[in-house]
């Protein structure tokens, strides 16, 4: 990018010196340097995502003891020059950098006996994926629009100082699948490691992609894959999940071990006890909150906080270490998606209402103690619950606004949750925040590069 992206790692799990002026063929001699130079690629990637979806969306609100956090993004002002929806940015395009740089010396590095080679093919394909995945973050963050000739991203395969300009959305998704098919060919299908890409993980984001392309058969398809091969979790493993004691279901995951940050931290302030975000009103009761198990793993309910204080919490993040509230692994991809996905390009294809609602209640019947299936014939009414579906189990996962966006739906608020908005209750899609903007920084050094409307 414009701005030169430090490749310096900051991860527990490898501590090397920078290479931003050392020679690649030096920095990366043998198959271990590429290992960490790929963790290193991994490291940067965060929950910022989530949060900016939890804020601007409508599945959380800002109670009134948040007096600390993001207001400004939570009630729509937000500029180009706001962090607080501006970091992904440099976030995702600093790990595609450190993909590029590894990715451009990875062919000079010996592999002196059949393993490593097939250890190198393996990595490549990881930095591919990864590289693929950044690209794809970025642009259902920062897109104009999800949509053929809208303004994409750059998309960046060399590790250069340049003034990129912004590709049409339909090219990035040209790219993005093209190294998606390419790192498919390269990670065995006996890696089976998913704090890192597998080829699982690469078949759940060509399924999620497929959805922004409005590609059915390919969202049927690789969603198949995934499920065929991660099963639903069972009620008691699903509760596991959220405080890692167990990864049923689990298709890609970030690791978080003491020290990284706390993904619970955003929603909860331990000193002083803030809560800084809560579940908003209109999520909760979507829930069957005595019968269904998403209920009581991602939301607590604490009616002995105080006057004032939010009686609703974010419990999805606690973790289950009381030495380290909040610390646990962030869940990118997950089989019950995988669902939900089939189900929407199941409803969206010919003469399939019927096989879409066995998904919807596939799913059901996994997360909701005695529940009866639903007959649905419409396809309208179709979408509609899918789409309330995804709110509920996919909930604080980074999915919501994005969601709302792939079909131009307005965020809508509901009155319980109006407390502290400032009257920001509707967001629509011909308002400029309804977009994120591309970072103040970027537009001022590069001069190819263009801001998305009405900022």
């Amino acid at each position: 990018m414009a701005v030169f992206i430090a490749f310096m790692f900051s991860c527990n799990a490898l501590d090397i010196a920078p290479s931003d002026s050392i020679d690649p063929s030096k920095a990366f001699r043998n198959v271990k340097d590429l290992n960490m130079g790929l963790l290193g690629a991994y490291a940067v990637l965060d929950y910022t995502l989530i949060g900016v979806n939890s804020i601007v969306s409508d599945e959380a609100n800002m109670p009134e003891e948040n007096s600390v956090s993001n207001s400004d993004a939570y009630r729509w002002l937000y500029t180009a020059s706001s962090g607080s929806v501006t970091s992904a940015f440099d976030e995702y395009y600093s790990a595609i950098d450190r993909a590029n740089r590894v990715l451009g010396a990875l062919d000079g590095v010996p592999a002196p006996n059949d393993n490593d080679a097939a250890i190198k093919n393996q990595y490549k394909g990881e930095l591919l994926a990864l590289r693929a995945y950044s690209h794809f973050e970025i642009l259902r963050a920062y897109a104009s629009a999800y949509e053929n000739g809208a303004m994409g991203i750059p998309y960046m395969k060399e590790s250069v100082i340049s003034n990129p300009a912004r590709e049409p959305f339909e090219e990035v998704i040209t790219n993005i699948k093209a190294d998606l098919s390419e790192a498919k060919n390269l990670v065995p299908t006996s890696f089976n490691d998913n704090s890192r890409i597998t080829k699982n993980g690469i078949s759940a984001i060509q399924a999620r992609l497929a959805l922004y392309e409005k590609n059915w058969a390919d969202a049927i398809n690789y969603s198949t894959e995934v499920i065929e091969a991660v099963p639903l979790a069972s009620a008691d493993e699903f509760q596991d999940i959220w405080t890692d004691e167990s990864d049923s279901e689990v298709v890609w995951k970030l690791k978080r071990v003491s020290g990284d940050t706390r993904i619970g931290g955003f929603y909860f302030r331990e000193a002083g006890g803030i809560v800084l975000y809560a579940p908003s009103y209109k999520l909760i009761n979507t829930f069957d909150v005595v019968h269904d198990i998403r209920y009581t793993s991602y939301i607590s309910h604490e009616t002995d906080r105080g006057n004032g204080k939010a009686p609703y919490l974010v419990k999805k993040y606690r973790g289950g270490d009381l030495s380290a509230p909040g610390l646990t692994d962030i869940k990118l991809f997950r089989t019950g998606e995988m669902f939900l996905i089939r189900a929407e390009a199941l409803a969206e294809s010919s003469a399939a209402i019927v096989q879409s609602v066995d998904d919807l209640n596939t799913l059901r019947h996994a997360r909701i103690d005695g529940y009866t299936d639903e007959t649905i014939s419409s396809k309208d009414a179709l979408i509609q619950a899918i789409y309330t579906e995804r709110y509920k189990e996919l909930a604080f996962e980074g999915q919501r606004f994005f969601d709302l966006r792939r079909r131009n739906l307005p965020v809508k608020r509901s009155e319980a949750d109006a407390s502290n908005t400032s009257g920001a209750l509707t967001l629509t899609p011909a308002d400029a925040q309804y977009a994120l903007p591309i970072p103040a920084q970027e537009i001022s050094v590069n001069h190819n590069m263009k801001q998305n409307p009405n900022y």
